[in-house]
């Protein structure tokens, strides 16, 4: 039994038993009063009645008329004359008289008055005893309309009592409430702060926790520091920040082997020329000074405002930046080189080259790089901040948005869509649960396009959102069917639609129970760039039991601390990440102290593109709890 409850049965049973304990001492009072009114009368009236008979002297007949006269004129129940030997010398008893009110009542508050006794003499001589007995009937009527005034009086004070005892109980449970929400979000790893009760006990229980919370958050922050330290040092080149050369080439064939990989994806190399000249001329801060300027710029937004999905410093001279969505006719490289023109201004002498060349997904990364490194070379050839492409995509959306809007309107209109399903495994070869990457068929019998093709219109045109709703749907239908837990992955740009959250949360409702077999993801890059949004999602579909992650996680752990009151359920950690792992002991350490981290918060963390089996026994010794990929059967 609930303790709000209990202080209900508390409050209501206190209530019953004192309106109860108040009637019953209020009647029985009224009828002790009652009766001893009624023994005093009895023997007043006995007292004053025998003195007038023994005026009348010893004759019956006049006594007998002056005792009727009395018994008529009054209201007595009987009065009766006795001789001195016992006998009854005259009598006179009232007929039943009709008391108003319950059987019930008069049976158990009984009036038993005293009967008033009175001396009739005769001079000296002794005539009889006067017996009188008041009718009590009216004395039940009268208490019985006392009764029912002081119960109902009695119950309008008790239901005030209630009433009141219901907004204390309402306010405490208010108090309450929010405490137990707080312990119930520890329990599901989310870790929110309460407003402090008034009440004294609570108060006590809510500042423990806040402050148990308040240090979770402290320990938390002071992990995620510690763990972006081992990123750094196990990603970073020292000197500039950028990534060194083995984690870009990881990043770059991570993001090659995404299922929502570019189609225009574009690889940049920059090189300064004459670099060792340079260093000869300015010196060594300066050339380190202009090093770190020239990979801040890198890092930019291109032409479109997106910026590069990962670049790194390759060698001393050469830098490299990979550009997700990049094209003939909007060229990031072009407005990169412009970047870097400028910030060389005020260093005469010191130039750069560039190339780019054209990726599609599943690329080989050393035949890019090769391609990228004879354009430098041919870029070298034509000059300071010369300009060499090579292999980019034709401008997008042949025929304008409208043309892809209307061809995606008509895709998710005739359900030519589909789940495609990779096993998320654990240590023991179990499945987590699967997936399911959305692909759509944009034109009738073709083939179903992964997200790298269509993508980008998608969210160009406004309908990434219609996109996932999509895949959120086939996800629900399936687990329904099978019962097999699925996970679907959200753009970040659909979070900030204004319609897709109520959509998102409506759909989930519906599912009813497989919405507990749901898994639904959304990518790092959210924490940085749609927080508020990120974090109303989970706050709209924890209720309902879906599970909630991060994919292609790793850089931006550091920042995952915002998620920890509204509540996470796993990460999935980019490739870049567990690629080569076994040779790496920086890049395990980063791991074995990320997973620790996140467990120690209650996330599961999941490995995702694992595609060498021989790093799996690294995986599980760094205590990650899944793995997905072509590694995993």
């Amino acid at each position: 039994m609930s303790l709000i409850r209990q202080i209900w049965l508390l409050i209501l049973g206190t209530i019953l038993l004192s309106c109860a304990g108040s009637v019953l001492v209020s009647v029985w009072t009224a009828r002790n009063s009652l009766e001893t009114q009624l023994s005093v009368k009895n023997n007043d009236n006995a007292q004053s009645l025998a003195l007038s008979l023994s005026h009348q002297g010893q004759d019956a007949a006049m006594l007998g008329i002056a005792i009727s006269a009395q018994f008529d004129t009054g209201h007595y129940q009987s009065i009766i004359l006795r001789a001195p030997d016992g006998a009854t010398l005259y009598s006179r008893v009232a007929d039943g008289v009709r008391i108003p009110a319950p059987v019930w009542f008069v049976r158990s508050v009984p009036i038993q008055p005293t009967a008033g006794l009175g001396q009739v003499l005769n001079g000296w001589a002794q005539i009889g005893t006067l017996e009188v007995v008041s009718q009590s009937a009216y004395a039940y009527a009268g208490l019985w309309a006392a009764c029912v005034r002081i119960t109902l009086w009695t119950f309008a004070i008790g239901v005030l009592a209630a009433t009141i005892g219901h907004l204390a109980v309402r306010r405490l449970r208010r108090q309450l409430d929010e405490v137990v929400e707080q312990a119930d979000a520890l329990t599901q790893r989310r870790f929110v702060r309460v407003k402090e009760p008034r009440t004294p006990e609570l108060r006590r229980v809510a500042q423990a926790m806040n402050q148990m919370v308040t240090r979770i958050n402290q320990i938390f922050a002071e992990q995620a520091e510690q763990v972006d330290q081992l990123r750094v040092q196990a990603s970073c080149d020292p000197l500039t920040g950028v990534s060194h050369r083995r984690h870009f080439l990881a990043s770059f064939e991570s993001h090659l082997a995404r299922e929502d990989a570019s189609a225009s994806t574009q690889l940049v190399l920059v090189r300064v020329r004459r670099l060792a000249d340079v260093n000869r001329a300015l010196g060594h801060q300066r050339t380190d000074q202009l090093l770190r300027t020239l990979a801040r710029a890198l890092s930019q937004p291109g032409v479109d405002g997106g910026g590069p999905s990962c670049h790194g410093r390759l060698n001393g001279s050469d830098f490299a930046v990979v550009y997700p969505h990049a094209n003939e006719r909007d060229d990031p490289a072009v407005a990169l080189l412009d970047r870097l023109r400028v910030c060389l201004t005020d260093t005469p002498g010191v130039a750069v080259v560039v190339s780019s060349v054209g990726c599609r997904a599943g690329g080989a990364v050393p035949e890019l790089l090769t391609r990228a490194d004879m354009g430098l070379a041919d870029a070298e050839v034509r000059g300071d901040f010369a300009y060499v492409a090579n292999g980019l995509e034709p401008a997008p959306l042949q025929g304008g948005e409208d043309t892809w809007r209307r061809a995606l309107q008509a895709t998710l209109l005739a359900a030519r869509v589909q789940l495609m399903q990779f096993p998320v495994s654990d240590r023991y070869g179990s499945v987590v649960h699967m997936e399911c990457p959305l692909r759509l068929q944009l034109e009738d019998d073709g083939a179903y396009e992964p997200a790298a093709r269509w993508l980008p219109f998608a969210l160009r045109t406004g309908m990434s959102c219609d996109v996932d709703m999509a895949a959120v749907a086939l996800a629900v239908t399936a687990i329904t069917a099978d019962g097999k837990p699925r996970g679907v992955n959200l753009s970040p740009q659909s979070l900030v639609h204004p319609q897709f959250l109520p959509r998102l949360r409506e759909r989930v409702a519906a599912a009813g129970p497989a919405a507990r077999h749901l898994w639904v993801e959304v990518d790092e890059s959210a924490l940085e760039r749609h927080p508020d949004a990120l974090i109303e999602l989970c706050r709209q579909l924890r209720p309902h039991g879906v599970h909630l992650g991060l994919e292609h996680a790793g850089d931006r752990l550091s920042s995952i601390g915002l998620l920890l009151e509204p509540g996470l359920d796993y990460v999935k950690l980019a490739s870049s990440w567990a690629s080569g792992v076994r040779h790496d002991a920086a890049r395990r350490a980063w791991l074995r102290s990320s997973v620790a981290m996140l467990h120690g918060v209650g996330l599961k963390v999941f490995v995702e593109g694992v595609r060498e089996v021989e790093d799996l026994p690294e995986l599980w010794a760094c205590g990650v709890d899944g793995v997905t990929g072509p590694a995993v059967k």
